[in-house]
C-alpha cells in the first residue's frame, strides 16, 4: 500500500516512547495521528531490532515485526501494509476491476511498489502482459527480499518500469490497456502547525489531466481502479467526491466507491474508486463466478463483493453521489450463497424479493 489519509500527522516512528498524555501506549510501536478527528492508532512491535532500515532517494524504508500483524512495511514512518491484512486492500484494489472487464489481457499497475497488487493481477489467466510502473526501485527490491509475494516480478508477463507514473501514462499509446490499477500515495496533506494544505508529489496522479490520460490509454471497455482513502475523515471524503467527478469528466461513464475493511489502517476502513468506460460491457455475475473458479485462491475477495462492496452507509452515499446512486439497478442487488442475484424491494414496508436469475 501507500501513505494514507489526508490531514494526517505522524505521531510515532519506530522508536516511539510512552508519554503521560497517552498512558498505556506501547513503548515500541508505529502509529499515526489524524489531526482532523483526533484519532490515534498504533501497532505494537516486538522487541527485536527492525528487520531492515534504509533511506532511498525518495523516502525512509523500514521492515519491522509485530507479534499479531507479522512483518510490516513502513515508509516515512507510516504503515503501508502488514502480512496479516494486506490481502484485504490489495485483493479489493485488484479483483473488482479485473472482473469488471470481459477479457483483461493488458494491464497497467501504477504505484504499488510492494508488489501485492501485481501478484493479484497475475492470478487472472486472461492476462497476457502487465506493465508495472513505480518511482522507487528500492521499495521493490526490499519487498522482493522480505515478503512472500516478492517473486511477482519474475513472471514473464511482467515488464517493470522504474519511472514516474504520470509521465508514463501521458506517453502511453491510446487504447493500449484493458485495466489500469493505481495504488498511489496521497495527493496532499495538511501542515500540522499552520493547518495549511500541502500538496504532495503524487498530487499529479489525482488531477483531471492524469485521469484524461488514463481514459485515453484504456480501450473502449476499459476499467480504472484507484486508491480513494477513507470516508471517515472529512477531508478524505471531500477528496472522494472531487476525484469521482474528475473521473466522470475525463471520459468514464460511471465511477463508484467501494469500501474495504482493514484493521491496520486508521479508522479501519479505506476505499477505491472503480471507473468504467462502458458499464454495459461488464460481465454478468454468473460469468464472474465462473472466472473466479479459475484464479488462484483469495482470502478476502469473493464474487459477492463485486457488488456488495459498493453498498455504503446512507450518509456516505448521499455525500458521494448527491442523493443519486451510481450504477443504476445494480446498487440494490445482492448475491446469495448459491451465486443467485436477487433484488430487495425496500420501498415502503414491502419485503418482496424478486429473483433476477
Amino acid at each position: 500500500m501507500t501513505t494514507l489519509s489526508l490531514m494526517r500527522t505522524i505521531c510515532a516512528a519506530l522508536s516511539l516512547t510512552q508519554t503521560t498524555a497517552l498512558s498505556g501506549r506501547p513503548a515500541n510501536s508505529v502509529g499515526e495521528y489524524i489531526s482532523q478527528t483526533g484519532f490515534y492508532q498504533s501497532i505494537s512491535l516486538t522487541d527485536d531490532k527492525p528487520i531492515l532500515e534504509m533511506q532511498s532517494e525518495f523516502q525512509d524504508i523500514s521492515v519491522v515485526r509485530s507479534k499479531y500483524y507479522g512483518k510490516i512495511l513502513v515508509l516515512d514512518g507510516v504503515v503501508q501494509l502488514t502480512e496479516r491484512d494486506a490481502n484485504s486492500y490489495n485483493e479489493m484494489m485488484t479483483h473488482p476491476a479485473m472482473f469488471s472487464h470481459p477479457n483483461p489481457k493488458r494491464v497497467l499497475v501504477i504505484g504499488g511498489g510492494d508488489g501485492y497488487v501485481l501478484s493479484e493481477v497475475l492470478k487472472h489467466p486472461e492476462v497476457e502482459h502487465v506493465d508495472h510502473v513505480d518511482l522507487d526501485g528500492d521499495v521493490i527490491q526490499v519487498c522482493k527480499d522480505h515478503f512472500a509475494w516478492g517473486n511477482a516480478w519474475d513472471d514473464p508477463r511482467v515488464s517493470l518500469h522504474i519511472a514516474d507514473g504520470a509521465a508514463f501514462i501521458k506517453n502511453a499509446t491510446a487504447g493500449s490497456y484493458d485495466v489500469i490499477i493505481q495504488d498511489s500515495s496521497d495527493p496532499f496533506t495538511w501542515d500540522e502547525e499552520s493547518g495549511e494544505k500541502v500538496e504532495l508529489p503524487s498530487n499529479t496522479l489525482y488531477s483531471e489531466e492524469h485521469f484524461q490520460n488514463i481514459s485515453r490509454a484504456l480501450g473502449d471497455k476499459g476499467v480504472f481502479s484507484f486508491q480513494a482513502e477513507t470516508f471517515n475523515v472529512e477531508a478524505d471524503l471531500e477528496g472522494i467526491v472531487e476525484w469521482r467527478q474528475s473521473a466522470l469528466d475525463s471520459g468514464f461513464s460511471d465511477s463508484r466507491y467501494g469500501s474495504i475493511a482493514i484493521s491496520s489502517y486508521p479508522t479501519g476502513q479505506i476505499g477505491f474508486l472503480l471507473c468504467r468506460k462502458s458499464p454495459s460491457s461488464s460481465p454478468s455475475m454468473e460469468n464472474v463466478f465462473k472466472r473466479f473458479q479459475r484464479i488462484k485462491e483469495t482470502s478476502y475477495y469473493q464474487p459477492k463483493l463485486q457488488e456488495s462492496a459498493f453498498s455504503l452507509p446512507l450518509w456516505v452515499e448521499r455525500r458521494i453521489y448527491g442523493g443519486a446512486s451510481e450504477g443504476g439497478d445494480v446498487d440494490n442487488r445482492v448475491v446469495d450463497l448459491n451465486g443467485d442475484i436477487t433484488t430487495w424491494d425496500i420501498i415502503g414496508s414491502s419485503s418482496t424479493v424478486e429473483a433476477l436469475m
